[in-house]
């Protein structure tokens, strides 16, 4: 069977690892255990642990600073080790009461852990996981005060990136410019009226939209709310590009929405309120209609067909007739019929959904 070669290298480098830092505190133990005691590797350690606090350390910690130097004085510690007197109990019992000064709220439990180890080799071994972590959350707390800054900075730096791009190629954003006017029209145009004469149900808004001032908020709402019915064959707009992939995917997801609620709307009008006020039988369509809805036009042949045996279904659980030939006929031509752009159901529920 094939496998990734990524993957291996990747557990190859972990096992290696492991592999090395078992030796290390082998031999730490080992050199510990001898008599007289050899000190060298927990020395290094030593020195590693002070470095780390010190890097753990804010500019105001003036103090801190001090008693760390003091109390890990690496030339006083080679001394004591060469005479055989170092203590490193001691040693472990300052690191843990500078690290539990230092740390984050979280990890004061794991430090008062630390305390309660007797084995100076695991005492050792897990201070420097602690402190790896605790580096990680000065590293995280660093950013996070600096983010402020880096926005400032990055959005100014964005701006005037962009615009040296939009000074050497001047037609470069064509499509953004196109989408945002239409956008904008499509907010001040004048009411118009239905078929009866009435205004459209988005007339209110349009009009309003006309008489007022518009605001770069608002013709980008209009803008995204086009993209949800954004036609394949049209140029995206340029600075949304990145983000193509994703606002496809919510398009999908509006486009089944609509159908799977164009659908129940139908199935409602036709069958009346019996079915629909059965508990469970609404959700039951939904799912049946979700599951189907792949290869569109096909999809509702097989929807309106899964429909009418619900329905059915449900009405024999009732004690009613089944649904008339004439009433069947058109509940699935209703339901086939959502594949049209035009259909007044789907733009119904189209305008219903944009408006929210």
């Amino acid at each position: 069977a094939w496998k990734n070669p990524i993957s291996i290298s990747l557990a190859t480098s972990s096992s290696v690892k492991e592999t090395l830092h078992k030796a290390f505190w082998d031999s730490l133990k080992e050199q510990l255990s001898a008599s007289p005691p050899d000190y060298k590797h927990a020395i290094k350690l030593l020195q590693e642990i002070k470095e780390i606090l010190l890097s753990l350390l804010l500019p105001r910690h003036s103090r801190l600073r001090n008693q760390i130097e003091e109390a890990l004085d690496m030339g006083l510690i080679r001394q004591e080790a060469e005479h055989g007197a170092l203590d490193i109990p001691k040693l472990t019992t300052c690191i843990l009461g500078t690290m539990a000064m230092l740390c984050a709220p979280v990890r004061d439990e794991e430090v008062r852990r630390l305390r309660d180890m007797s084995d100076p080799i695991q005492l050792l071994r897990w201070i420097f996981r602690v402190l790896f972590v605790m580096k990680t959350d000065m590293a995280n707390f660093t950013i996070q005060s600096l983010r402020p800054h880096l926005q400032d900075h990055s959005i100014q730096y964005e701006r005037t990136k962009f615009q040296e791009l939009l000074n050497k190629l001047p037609g470069s954003l064509d499509n953004t410019t196109e989408w945002l006017r239409k956008a904008a029209a499509e907010i001040t145009s004048p009411p118009t009226s239905g078929a009866n004469g009435s205004p459209t149900p988005d007339s209110g808004r349009a009009s309003r939209g006309a008489s007022a001032i518009l605001s770069p908020t608002v013709v980008l709402n209009q803008g995204y709310m086009d993209l949800l019915h954004w036609d394949p064959g049209q140029e995206y707009p340029e600075t949304l590009l990145m983000d193509q992939g994703r606002l496809q995917v919510i398009q999908s997801q509006v486009n089944q929405l609509m159908v799977i609620a164009s659908v129940i709307l139908v199935s409602s009008s036709v069958c009346g309120n019996v079915l629909f006020n059965s508990p469970g039988f609404v959700d039951k369509l939904k799912r049946v209609t979700q599951a189907l809805l792949e290869g569109f036009k096909e999809a509702l042949f097989d929807i309106s067909n899964q429909v009418h045996q619900e329905v059915n279904g449900m009405l024999q659980q009732l004690g009613y007739l089944a649904l008339s030939s004439d009433k069947s006929a058109s509940l699935r031509g209703q339901i086939r019929s959502i594949a049209d752009k035009d259909n007044a159901v789907r733009n119904i529920i189209g305008e219903s959904l944009s408006k929210r």
